[in-house]
């Protein structure tokens, strides 16, 4: 039967694992991405909110600039904490890898939000947060398996 301070440790062990060493398990990493995602997606759906309902810009282009601060947001926690193997030394290349992952998912969140919302008749920040979801996934196995 395990001591107390056993059990202790083996929790300190299983949340090092899964919040701060580095790791190679597509699991943890996914788990990981969805935090990363998640910040992402608040700088994202933010400024796409600010941009629209206090400067007037139109939905669609908000959509674009808000998807790119979300973008480098996601870029930098990514190779910060959740993707610890590097398949480019030049940060430049690793970058613009990512970047066109990440246009890619522009792309496809440009025709989702605008499908939602156009054709289906979906609140502009509803479609956001299903667009969102669609795209979480894209950019991760995306990323995972072409940079990381």
């Amino acid at each position: 039967m395990a001591t107390k301070k056993e059990d202790e440790s083996q929790i300190k062990d299983v949340i090092g694992r899964i919040l701060k060493h580095p790791t190679e398990s597509v699991q943890i990493q996914f788990f990981r991405y969805i935090f990363v995602g998640g910040a992402a997606f608040i700088v994202d759906f933010l400024s796409l909110f600010i941009l629209t309902d206090y400067f007037g810009i139109y939905y669609i282009i908000s959509a674009a600039s808000a998807f790119i601060l979300g973008l480098v947001t996601n870029y930098l926690l990514s190779i910060k904490w959740v993707f610890n193997k590097h398949n480019f030394d030049n940060k430049t290349i690793e970058f613009s890898l990512f970047a066109v992952i990440g246009i890619i998912g522009l792309a496809l969140n440009e025709i989702f939000i605008w499908f939602f919302t156009s054709e289906l008749g979906i609140y502009y920040l509803f479609s956001k947060i299903i667009t969102a979801i669609i795209i979480l996934f894209w950019n991760f196995f995306a990323r995972k398996f072409t940079l990381f």
